[in-house]
């Protein structure tokens, strides 16, 4: 085959091509079907300029066409920056906006509970008994005894992995295995609130509420609220196996299901900032009023991020489902 006069016979096409692919998102309908026939015809020309006459230049100017023409027809794929950065501004704080309804009054339930846990504790020394014996008492909640001294018995990077494995697997129990009635995500916060309770009131007895409440507040809020969006999402997934609304169920545990791994994508994050203020803030020499201070703005950070970045996103359509290229297909259902 003669390459000269194979180029000067086609040169026209792939010029054409070139200037179809160069504006590409602002083509007719017309345009666009010439773009795939000349795309097609381009790949054909390469497959034969290799089999036949391998010339360097021709196959390096070819094979370049192709590609651009083949992104063009077919659609290139968002940078994984991008989709990182619309996990992080819309999908994760939309999904956990969306599901306030359900988190907020179990934290709000779960709170009071751990309050007249505390109180009942700390005001009946019959209870404490039957809790532990002095000793063990006077060993938990002494200064320096066990409370204090949970949060420094090793170096704070291994202390802070330690933490956010912990929770990570709270959050992932409460998450998926909400699929279950939610019956798992009520016994994991029935621990929680227990153990929550247990340690205010105990310390509380022994006049230490102060320092419990300054070894708890740093990290707690952060992590206490990701625990409940946790336990909240997974009791939703849960209700939604009874109550699927107008969606089969399959449709719709698949759209909660997706929004549930969104969300436990975007907690482990949480939970890392959380661990690191548990293991590096809530043991450190600051005041106490600096390690809370540092833990309030952490949990109001947290919360406009939901409120506002997440709300916003949610009004603009976003559900914290994956997009719908991803999501599967359905067969059409009746309303």
């Amino acid at each position: 085959m003669d390459v000269d006069v194979f180029v000067a016979a086609h040169r026209a096409e792939w010029a054409r091509l070139r200037e179809l692919v160069g504006r590409s998102g602002k083509l007719t309908g017309a345009e666009a079907d010439e773009l795939v026939t000349l795309y097609q015809r381009a790949a054909t020309h390469l497959s034969i300029i290799r089999s036949v006459a391998p010339d360097p230049a021709l196959l390096a100017q070819l094979s370049g066409l192709v590609a651009r023409g083949r992104a063009a027809v077919t659609g290139s794929h968002s940078p994984a920056w991008r989709e990182v950065g619309l996990f992080f501004t819309r999908r994760f704080p939309a999904a956990v906006y969306l599901a306030w309804r359900w988190w907020v009054p179990t934290a709000v339930v779960c709170l009071a509970l751990a309050a007249v846990l505390s109180a009942w504790i700390a005001g009946d020394p019959q209870v404490r008994a039957r809790i532990a014996t002095p000793d063990e008492l006077k060993a938990l909640t002494a200064p320096g005894g066990q409370y204090e001294t949970y949060y420094s018995t090793g170096p704070a990077a291994s202390f802070a992995a330690k933490v956010w494995t912990n929770n990570a697997w709270v959050a992932a129990t409460c998450l998926f295995f909400g699929i279950a009635l939610g019956l798992p995500v009520i016994a994991a916060l029935w621990s929680n609130t227990l153990n929550l309770g247990v340690g205010g009131g105990l310390m509380t007895a022994a006049g230490r509420g102060d320092v419990f409440l300054g070894l708890i507040l740093p990290h707690g809020l952060l992590e206490l609220t990701a625990v409940f969006v946790a336990a909240g999402t997974g009791l939703k997934l849960g209700w939604t196996l009874i109550d699927p609304g107008r969606r089969s169920r399959s449709a719709a545990l698949g759209s909660q299901g997706r929004s549930v791994v969104v969300i436990a994508l975007g907690l482990v994050g949480v939970l890392l900032v959380s661990g690191a203020i548990e293991g590096f803030v809530t043991p450190s020499g600051l005041p106490t009023w600096a390690r809370i201070g540092i833990g309030v703005v952490v949990e109001l950070a947290f919360l406009a991020y939901v409120f506002v970045l997440g709300r916003r996103a949610a009004r603009d359509g976003e559900t914290g489902d994956v997009d719908a290229g991803y999501a599967g297909d359905f067969l059409p259902e009746s309303a």
